[in-house]
């Protein structure tokens, strides 16, 4: 059964036990986050990393948790299911994909989500832009998979290790074009992601440098062949007009 189904019929039981919206609310904002991995965000967001969720959960309960840990701003798109209260006030949750009337036609991703499309559509988007842009993925669960397939050579894929997608990419690395960087917990996620970002950075302003003195030394080299022409008019000149 597809997650987000699984959590419409959760969500009716919940309902039918009388427990309220302000119930799930105060449930999520309780949900343990390893306080390094809100510290890596904000970070790497002060770094200039523009940061997008992809992910099977939805929309409701993504979006409760970020506000409750002031993370909201942070990003710039959230792709998940929908997650919202019926008049009843129940939380339902649809499909990302509406599977009922097609398929998005991946064997390796739940009916309801296939991450390698979203991926697919943000690497489209991204190569419209200026500048070499590189992604940098982190994921667990075994949907993380196929959009690990979809990164290029140039981008950083940060399996979780002994999870899903770190057995997965396991069997067969080489599969994987993205680098590979595992991580294990909080702490470690933030240490690899930022050793990552600042790695990119140290490389952008190392080229800039190297940018900056090569047109330096073009224009050293046409300023001495303006002079060279300067005295060489020069000479003419004297020799033309001695009196």
């Amino acid at each position: 059964m597809p997650w987000n189904s699984l959590m419409e019929r959760t969500m009716k039981e919940i309902h039918e036990q009388e427990k309220t919206i302000d119930d799930i609310v105060g449930a999520l904002k309780r949900v343990p986050i390893h306080p390094r991995v809100v510290t890596a965000i904000k970070y790497a967001h002060a770094l200039g990393c523009e940061l997008r969720i992809v992910s099977d959960a939805n929309l409701f309960f993504i979006e409760t948790i970020l506000e409750h840990l002031g993370l909201r701003n942070y990003f710039s798109e959230i792709n998940t299911n929908p997650g919202f209260m019926d008049e009843q006030g129940r939380i339902l949750s649809p499909p990302y994909h509406d599977f009922t009337k097609s398929s998005h036609g991946c064997t390796l991703c739940p009916p309801n989500m296939c991450k390698g499309l979203i991926i697919e559509r943000i690497q489209a988007t991204i190569a419209k832009e200026v500048g070499n842009k590189k992604l940098i993925y982190l994921g667990d669960g075994a949907g993380d998979y196929c959009p690990s397939l979809k990164l290029t050579e140039l981008d950083y894929v940060m399996p979780r290790m002994n999870f899903p997608v770190w057995e997965l990419i396991s069997r067969n690395p080489i599969l994987i074009k993205a680098e590979i960087h595992e991580w294990s917990d909080g702490e470690d996620l933030e240490h690899v992601l930022l050793q990552i970002v600042e790695g990119l950075l140290n490389r952008q302003i190392q080229l800039l440098c190297w940018q900056q003195q090569q047109l330096i030394a073009s224009s050293r080299r046409l300023l001495l062949q303006q002079l060279h022409s300067l005295q060489g008019l020069s000479q003419y000149l004297s020799r033309e007009y001695r009196f």
